[in-house]
């Protein structure tokens, strides 16, 4: 078994973001408590990129030291694990407003990594999965308390 494949089968899930930012503005509030999500190993970034949506539907890739003056991503330089490429580019560009750009990011569920790896062991293997958004979570509890 080569390593690669026994590192894959020791990985928590793997889930992705795509985060919108109206009028491409970021403020960076965020950034702080992924770096330390990353610290407390909870997550392990795999790919982080940014890509703007132009006003004519072309979608541009940035670079992380263009993202603004203030907001520093430096920790951040070299997240890329190649499992993104330019026909999921695509998809998140079709997500977005133009005028628009979003932070695509890509993580491992560390902290499910043992629960995962247990689950593999025993024969188990995950056959759907999904998120709630919290928008849809706030939605049915608003349907549910005009229905009472």
């Amino acid at each position: 078994m080569s390593e690669d494949f026994r590192e894959l089968q020791d990985m928590g899930p793997v889930d992705y973001l795509i985060v919108e930012f109206p009028g491409s503005r970021m403020t960076g509030e965020g950034f702080p408590l992924l770096v330390d999500l990353v610290d407390r190993g909870i997550i392990r970034v795999l790919d982080l990129l940014f890509v703007r949506k132009d006003e004519d539907g072309s979608v541009s890739v940035l670079e992380l030291r263009d993202m603004g003056g203030e907001i520093d991503l430096s920790v951040f330089e070299g997240a890329s694990s190649g499992l993104l490429d330019q026909s999921d580019i695509d998809d998140a560009g079709g997500a977005l407003e133009p005028g628009n750009s979003a932070g695509i990011i890509v993580y491992e569920n560390v902290w499910a990594a043992p629960f995962a790896r247990a689950m593999r062991r025993g024969g188990g293997q995950v056959v759907a999965g999904g998120r709630i958004p919290v928008q849809a979570l706030l939605a049915s509890l608003e349907a549910a308390e005009e229905a009472a």
